[in-house]
């Protein structure tokens, strides 16, 4: 007897005769996060699988989950019930930091097809050839301790901005993060690498380019976690200065203790680098700083802020700040309000503390209440609109270039200064991927 074989019970290797594949894909976190997904959906494109868009039907799902925010359990639950709903034959595939970090629980959710931990994903297609749908939920992971290696990437949604990985992994203990269990040791590419997919990137037609990393300040270590001759930050950016045909450089993030004086007065020097640091304060209050392990006092990071600003008054400075954590009083909460309120920076990002397992901040006592924890949330984030306003309200009527995004929204157009003032314009297709000067 004669069966045709729909393939309905998994996904084999693809042949000559075989409809491509299709996969989609969904990014939760960072700016890491979706240059990694970025890399992922091109390995897998140049296997010939069809990418989708994660609202269709397609034969694989990959979702690239986030450890940091509270609800990655619950985000990620959502999403595969969603695909059971939907697809019920699809496989699901869930990896990135959750996925290192509790590749069982994640396993027993109804759905989930494969696990793929921190050194596993990068093997994403070699897994889909193996797996068949209906199997129980398989695993591949390691310990984190094992992970080693470093895989560039960057993201492609359009030509205006590109995020290029150029560090992973951190070896910094703070009492309340999971990153360094989740992405391991820091490792870096190599300078020459790093500018080698610059130049690249320019040839595409990419205007800018953010450089980013979980701890981009400590780059320069091998892929197996060791010092490469000494490469440093500093030197990098030195490097990318140098290459032709991109207009413009960010930095996505880097430590108070990291950003040394060498780098701000580049910074200031430079057609490319843009005014615009990212800051991480995380407490205004020293106590709080030292139960979170943190490696500076709040006198250098007011140090930092003042040099940015004296050599670039016109410079973005964003912060992240955490409130709620184990042991902070209202008088903690009050000096980093302080803090904040007297330092001439341009916007906060405020996180809510949230546990999280085998971390050492859930053996410090007093818990806050969570009820308090969005309280000083909300009251952070006022002052963050109250910061932002007054930085655009001083460069009114300054002219100032701005790189225009190519995608249209509701008949509009939206591009960010050089100093990250976000800037909304009636849609002209002529400006798309364009810097434009522009009188705010």
């Amino acid at each position: 007897m004669h069966v045709e074989n729909h393939n309905s019970t998994g996904l084999i290797s693809p042949t000559k005769e075989m409809v491509p594949k299709s996969v989609a894909f969904h990014t939760l976190g960072c700016k890491l996060n979706f240059s990694e997904t970025s890399m992922l959906s091109r390995s897998l494109e140049a296997e010939g699988f069809v990418k989708k868009d994660f609202d269709e039907v397609s034969d694989v799902y990959v979702i690239n989950t986030c450890s940091v925010t509270d609800n990655a359990d619950k985000e990620c639950r959502q999403l595969v019930r969603r695909i059971q709903r939907k697809a019920p034959e699809s496989l699901v595939v869930i990896t990135g930091c959750y996925a290192q970090l509790k590749p069982k629980e994640i396993s027993e959710i109804p759905g989930v097809d494969l696990v793929l931990g921190a050194a596993e994903k990068f093997n994403l297609a070699q897994h889909l050839r193996e797996l068949a749908k209906g199997d129980s939920a398989k695993i591949s992971s390691c310990d984190i301790e094992d992970v080693s290696g470093f895989h560039s990437s960057w993201s492609v949604n359009d030509r205006t901005r590109t995020f290029l990985k150029v560090q992973d992994g951190c070896d910094y203990t703070c009492s309340f993060c999971t990153i360094p269990m989740a992405r391991g040791k820091s490792r870096s590419d190599s300078i020459e690498n790093v500018v080698r997919n610059a130049q690249e990137l320019a040839a595409t037609g990419v205007q800018e380019i953010v450089l980013t990393g979980v701890n981009l300040g400590d780059f320069g270590k091998g892929p197996d976690g060791n010092k490469r001759n000494e490469e440093s930050f500093y030197e990098l950016i030195q490097q990318l200065d140098q290459v032709a045909g991109i207009q413009r450089y960010r930095i996505s993030s880097i430590e108070p203790n990291l950003l040394s004086e060498g780098i701000i007065r580049f910074v200031a020097g430079s057609q490319k680098f843009m005014p615009h640091f990212h800051i991480p304060l995380q407490s205004g209050s020293n106590d709080i700083l030292g139960a979170m392990r943190r490696r500076y006092r709040r006198e250098l990071y007011a140090e930092r802020v003042s040099l940015v600003k004296s050599l670039m008054p016109h410079c973005a400075i964003g912060v992240d700040v955490i409130v709620g954590f184990p042991g902070e009083s209202e008088v903690h909460f009050k000096e980093t309000f302080d803090f904040l309120h007297s330092l001439d920076v341009s916007y906060l990002h405020v996180f809510t503390y949230s546990e999280r397992d085998n971390t050492r901040a859930l053996e410090i006592k007093p818990v806050v209440p969570v009820h308090v924890r969005h309280e000083r949330n909300k009251t952070l984030r006022n002052l963050s609109y109250m910061k932002m306003q007054y930085f655009t309200q001083q460069h009114a009527g300054q002219k100032r270039a701005v790189l225009f995004e190519g995608h249209e929204k509701g008949g509009m157009m939206e591009g960010y200064t050089d100093n990250y003032i976000r800037i909304s314009t009636p849609f002209r297709a002529e400006w798309a991927n364009k810097i434009v000067d522009w009188t705010i």
